[in-house]
């Protein structure tokens, strides 16, 4: 059976305070919803003053998820590590790591907005030295042992639940990021289909003597909604699937960046023709996991781009009504 998603960052362009609110309920109570169903993971991720309302607190979302949940996985992916305070982040997500019983994941990326770095009083040419020192404070904060810290002794307390330490990857996809990684000794997760990168990483580890493990997204990993006829869903909820991929292209416009749900459509017709995002029927969307095999991801995202809440729900249900079932037999 294929790893199962549901995504969520919240977006919606047309909001209330009164309508955000209630978009937020919803995705906790669909996290619910999918942890009943069997889903792998509920993933989540991070950005900073979009107009659109993108999540940028994703450790408050994580929590909520997470008390309303009991088996499912939750996935931070990604958070910005160098945004944030590190003996404040390892507390925060110790505490999350002890009332979730080890279930939040944490991948740790770079970011690639140089206005988040400005808006949180970061510097952005400093960037690689601030995840070095969040990825080690946080390694050696969890040991529950006094360690040096900018010029002092310090200890963080209490410990996590999990042994030797939450589950903490480094995202990316530059060959700094898998340095970083294997000089650690943790997991790697590039940010795209990058087979000579996971190479490069376990070249590395041999290098350092460490030990680690990639988790490479597939070579395609669309993102998905689920209905009974997609030609009418296309034509009533496409512009929210374009308004998603819009934002996030303009945000990746370096040659150099890689990502698993790159689009470059202009129009609801060229988005639908690209593939990246794609409505399914439960009928395809079974067909489409079967054809990937084991390998593959179906990624469900229910409230893509400001999608109606009642949409999404339909969506979501089909997915637990005539998807699993047919996956798990």
């Amino acid at each position: 059976m294929p790893v199962t998603v549901v995504r969520f960052n919240l977006v919606d362009p047309d909001a209330t305070p009164e309508s955000r609110s209630q978009r937020y309920r919803a995705a906790v109570e669909m996290a619910a919803h999918a942890d009943e169903l069997g889903v792998t993971t509920v993933q989540t991720e991070e950005h900073h003053g979009a107009e659109n309302g993108w999540l940028p607190s994703p450790l408050v979302f994580a929590a909520a998820v997470a008390g309303a949940t009991r088996t499912v996985s939750v996935t931070v992916s990604a958070l910005i590590t160098p945004l944030y305070d590190p003996l404040r982040l390892a507390e925060e997500l110790a505490v999350l790591d002890l009332a979730s019983g080890g279930r939040v994941v944490t991948v740790a990326g770079i970011g690639y907005r140089p206005e988040e770095y400005a808006m949180l009083g970061r510097d952005w040419h400093r960037r690689g030295r601030l995840q070095d020192e969040a990825l080690e404070t946080l390694l050696k904060a969890w040991t529950g042992e006094p360690f040096a810290y900018r010029g002092r002794t310090v200890r963080v307390t209490p410990r996590p639940y999990t042994r030797p330490h939450p589950l903490l990857l480094v995202g990316g996809s530059s060959k700094a990021a898998a340095r970083r990684a294997a000089r650690l000794g943790l997991p790697f997760f590039p940010s795209a289909h990058l087979p000579e990168l996971e190479a490069h990483y376990h070249a590395l580890r041999e290098e350092f003597g460490t030990e680690g493990w990639v988790l490479m997204p597939p070579a395609k990993t669309p993102l998905l909604h689920i209905a009974e006829d997609p030609d009418r869903a296309w034509a009533l909820y496409g512009e929210h699937l374009l308004h998603e991929a819009a934002t996030y292209a303009s945000w990746q416009s370096g040659a150099s960046m890689h990502s698993a749900v790159r689009s470059r459509a202009a129009t609801v017709a060229d988005l639908r023709r690209e593939g990246v995002y794609r409505i399914l029927t439960p009928e395809e969307c079974v067909a489409f996991a079967e054809s990937s095999g084991a390998t593959g991801n179906l990624v469900l995202h229910p409230l893509c781009g400001g999608m109606p809440v009642e949409e999404g729900w339909r969506s979501l249900r089909l997915f637990g009504e005539k998807v699993l079932p047919r996956l798990k037999d």
